[in-house]
This record gives structure tokens, sequence and C-alpha cells, in this order.
């Protein structure tokens, strides 16, 4: 079966990813939930965001400990119309259901923004593709392997 957690799996193996995916027994579909779990501050929670920017999807990757300021992203890319995405939006262009999007491991390349505030944490933990798997990272691992860029997103 390829779930996707086995795509994220995969993607991390074909771009030489540091992490290992760890499995939770109870489901961590929030920031605070999965710092709680894995006894880290929330800011070191990799957020996957997925917004709809014109009509296309945009992932911005937060941190655990900020709200995504759409004002700021929007002048940052030039976006006219933007809005958080709902589930089917973020399914469809991700493969992954909210509260469980990964980094990487999605049908198709998805422009991306990366928090500069999760530069502070020497390790930080994302999303692999459902509610009861992360993989640690590093700040500059993510922007590397989502091609992201790096930005100031938060309120």
């Amino acid at each position: 079966m390829n779930t996707p957690v086995d795509k994220v799996a995969e993607a991390l193996r074909a771009l030489d990813a540091t992490g290992e995916i760890r499995e939770f027994t109870e489901t961590v579909p929030t920031a605070a939930a999965a710092a709680e779990v894995l006894g880290c501050d929330v800011g070191a929670i990799a957020n996957s965001l997925v917004f709809s920017a014109d009509g296309q999807p945009l992932l911005v990757i937060t941190s655990g400990a900020h709200r995504v300021d759409t004002r700021v992203v929007s002048r940052l890319l030039g976006i006219r119309k933007m809005r958080r995405a709902d589930p089917a939006f973020v399914l469809s262009a991700t493969g992954q259901e909210v509260g469980g999007v990964a980094p990487v491991g999605h049908p198709h390349r998805i422009r991306t923004l990366v928090d500069t505030w999760l530069a502070r944490h020497d390790v930080v933990w994302a999303g692999a593709g459902d509610h009861n798997h992360m993989y640690p990272t590093t700040y500059a691992e993510l922007l590397r392997m989502t091609g992201g860029r790096a930005a100031d997103v938060e309120v």
C-alpha cells in the first residue's frame, strides 16, 4: 500500500533527509499536541499549512508558535486573493489530510515559504503525511528539500 506516509518516506530518502519518521500511538494533529508528546517547545514544530493563493496552492511552513499573517504573505508574493485552503483543496494539492501535511511527498512541487523563526531551533519536527507520524529535520534542510523561500510570515 502506498500511503501518504510511504510517499513522504520515499521523498525523504530521495532528498537525503537526515531524520527518520517517528510513529506515535496517539494522534498529533496540532503543534501543541506534537510538542507535548515530543517534549519540545511548540516553536520547534514545523506546521505545514496550505493556502489558496490566487487559486494555486501555497505551502507555508511556520513555527507552531505563530499564526501566518496572510496580508504579509500576500504582499511578499504579490498575491491578490489568499485564504486558508479547505480540506478538499489540501488533499488534492498534497495527497495528505489537514493536520498531517508534510513539507514533502506531494504529487507536485508546491510553492513554499519557510518561517525564519524555525531557524532558532537546532531540531524542528515536521508532519510526515498523517496525524500519527512526524520526523526531525533542520531549518536549512527544510529550505533545501522544499526549494522554499525563507520569510517572516507570522503575526
